[in-house]
């Protein structure tokens, strides 16, 4: 420290020794990354230790290396199914991409009518359970199906022409099918986004220039959404490679690693070999992941201060081809929603098609009936509520507090990694992690402090906010971040808590994102069985997993009646949740509306 003296000579002094001052409201925010930090230890990562370890042990327990690994990609019938998975998750996301892509650029850049309708079209395959849909194609596209029989000879009788397809459906086109419905909300969601922003001063510079709407398309339009298109790339991947529900109808003899994980551990108890399928179905997602998370971070903003909103101008053909083409679509998800509330209500298929209800009595058939869908409805109620309460402040500390920047930096990757875990890693690693009374590490045997959540509501609900905590926690994150850092400082210089102006600024407008968090998680955790197959208990059977032992026993209509109330589930959440946010939008964001 120095200091000048009257004669210009400078003088040094002793440097004081200052120390931050550590206030009640530091350390409380210290105490809330904490616990948000242990959560996601205890949920994402520490679970993964003792799956690893079995991976490399024998049944025994006793180390063994990579001699699990060399048995089953040495094993014909195994390695197949990773070659496989790769080949549907790659075909799958090639035709998800593509489809949504022409169908957000429609949606974003033409001036077609009817928007609403087709955007709700595209967005309905959320709230249909993965399972619903390989069932609507079976009763689409199975043997007895109305396509492959022609509508029952209907054609053929009244016009002379068959008009009966056979697509043979059960085995890798029937998957692939599948799985494409089940992930095109998911890319057009990230493809709208990425579409809506864009710089009307390119497309006029590229109008000046006389290029052609090819030439604009390649330099202009797909440079603009290369980052959009990267993430729906992943996402896509990602659901194809890992999804349980779709395979495990429609599959046949065409194996993948989820139903292998599944036969594995159900069908023949083998633990070891379970833990080994589910390593190799965790690593190319969390390539896929990290390959993402390199390209975001060299995303620019595409939108600038000085950008011009593009507003699509009529164009009679364009709009006419752009209506055909969401129309096919549109028309595709409505037939196979469609046909999965029909096949409920016919009384038996395909001999008599009256309509009636009694496959909504599920009093004969097995699976659990209205009490797992009871359940169902508490552990989605359970999930939306203390997930909304865990992301929300994780993602509140991570991104507005400033106190120990290492463990921020850890706890935010946490938050990203997990949706790299595919849901069938989750349980079994649940299974191993929590079930044990006790966990021997380096020959001491230490009791499990978590062995009372096993086999409880409480770990259902904590494998469902795990698996679905990074899109939420990154809807907390945006929302968070549109509000101004001005507001925690100038409340900090006037000596207001942080958590008062948490509760009267910072809430109120974030309840919006809060209420889609909210929904987000119920609609996710009604319809998911691969985070919750491998963890329900007798006495907490879910809907999600009775449709599977309908199907398993060949109660295929009443499967088919319980993917009809899931779905009625949440829609109906989903309408409560545009009723909400409108209403909130009113009183807490009234500026913002016109």
């Amino acid at each position: 420290m120095t200091t000048q003296a009257a004669d210009n000579r400078t003088i040094r002094l002793p440097a004081a020794s200052v120390r931050p001052i550590v206030t009640g409201e530091d350390w409380l925010r210290r105490g809330l990354l904490l616990l948000i930090t242990g959560f996601l230890l205890v949920g994402v990562l520490l679970p993964l230790v003792p799956l690893v370890v079995r991976s490399l042990s024998d049944q025994n327990g006793q180390f063994v290396g990579l001699e699990n690994y060399v048995r089953y990609f040495t094993s014909p019938g195994l390695a197949s199914s990773f070659v496989n998975s790769m080949t549907v998750a790659t075909l799958t996301t090639l035709l998800a991409v593509g489809l949504a892509f022409g169908y957000a650029w429609s949606i974003t850049r033409t001036c077609m009518p009817a928007k609403g309708f087709f955007r709700a079209m595209a967005l309905l395959p959320l709230f249909v359970p993965p399972l619903a849909i390989a069932i609507g194609l079976v009763y689409l596209f199975g043997n007895k199906g109305l396509v492959t029989t022609g509508f029952f000879g209907f054609f053929e009788q009244t016009l002379g022409v068959p008009l009966a397809f056979n697509i043979n459906l059960y085995g890798m086109n029937g998957i692939i099918l599948g799985e494409l419905l089940y992930c095109f909300p998911q890319a057009f969601l990230i493809l709208t986004v990425a579409a809506a922003l864009a710089d009307a001063r390119l497309y006029e510079a590229s109008i000046a220039l006389n290029a052609s709407a090819l030439r604009t398309f390649w330099t202009v339009t797909l440079p603009g959404m290369r980052y959009g298109l990267i993430s729906a790339i992943f996402v896509c991947f990602t659901l194809a490679f890992t999804d349980f529900g779709v395979p495990k109808v429609v599959g046949g003899n065409f194996n993948v690693l989820a139903t292998d994980i599944y036969k594995q551990v159900i069908g023949q108890q083998n633990f070891v070999m379970g833990a080994t399928i589910s390593i190799v179905l965790l690593v190319p997602t969390v390539i896929a992941f990290v390959i993402d998370r390199i390209a975001q971070r060299r995303q620019v903003a595409v939108l600038t201060s000085r950008s011009v909103p593009l507003r699509p101008r009529p164009h009679r053909v364009i709009d006419t081809l752009a209506l055909a083409y969401c129309s096919l679509i549109a028309a595709a998800i409505l037939i196979i929603a469609g046909t999965v509330v029909f096949a409920s209500l016919v009384d038996v298929w395909p001999y008599k098609l009256n309509l009636t209800l009694r496959h909504f009595d599920f009093r004969n058939v097995g699976g659990g009936g209205w009490g797992a869908y009871i359940n169902s409805l508490w552990m989605s109620f359970y999930t939306a509520l203390f997930g909304v309460i865990i992301v929300f402040i994780g993602a509140y500390i991570i991104e507005k507090s400033r106190t120990w920047p290492g463990l921020r930096h850890f706890a935010y990757f946490l938050s990203m990694v997990s949706v790299a875990l595919p849901g069938l890693v989750i349980g079994l690693a649940y299974i191993f992690f929590f079930n044990p009374k006790s966990w021997t590490i380096l020959g001491v045997a230490l009791p499990n402090p978590f062995a009372f959540v096993y086999g409880t509501m409480a770990i259902l609900v904590l494998s469902n906010i795990v698996h679905f905590y990074t899109v939420s926690f990154m809807t907390g994150t945006t929302a968070l971040k549109q509000i101004d850092g001005e507001f925690e400082s100038v409340s900090a210089s006037l000596r207001v808590p942080f958590y008062r102006t948490f509760a009267r600024i910072t809430l109120p407008l974030s309840l919006p994102a809060v209420a889609e968090i909210a929904m987000y998680l119920f609609v996710n955790a009604m319809v998911t069985v691969s985070a919750v197959i491998f963890l329900y208990s007798p006495q907490i059977r879910l809907a999600s997993v009775a449709i599977v032992n309908m199907d398993d026993a060949g109660d295929t209509a009443a499967a088919a009646a319980m993917s009809v109330l899931v779905i009625a589930a949440c829609l109906v959440v989903r309408m409560l949740y545009t009723v909400i946010v409108h209403q909130l939008n009113r009183r807490t964001q009234a500026w913002r509306l016109p």
